[in-house]
């Protein structure tokens, strides 16, 4: 529990970098980071890609949340623009 926590920090806060050029602040960054893990995967074993250890994780979820950040990100504009 303590490790999948360390990891969505840590994929959070990279996915912050990656889509913003700063984090978003301990907590988000860390649902963030934890959803983005479990958005990753889902996404990446559905085109059948399957990651190990420690670092794999990190890499997933930060592919997971700079994802959701960018739907988000897309959802907002769309239903701003109408």
């Amino acid at each position: 529990m303590i490790l999948a926590l360390l990891v969505g920090l840590i994929a959070g806060f990279l996915a912050g970098k990656i889509m913003n050029g700063s984090g978003y602040g301990l907590f988000v960054d860390m649902v963030l980071g934890f959803f983005g893990g479990i958005f990753g995967r889902l996404v990446l074993g559905v085109l059948g890609i399957y990651v190990r250890g420690l670092i794999g994780s990190i890499l997933v979820a930060t592919f997971g949340a700079v994802l959701l950040i960018y739907i988000v990100r897309w959802v907002r504009s769309s239903n701003g623009s109408t």
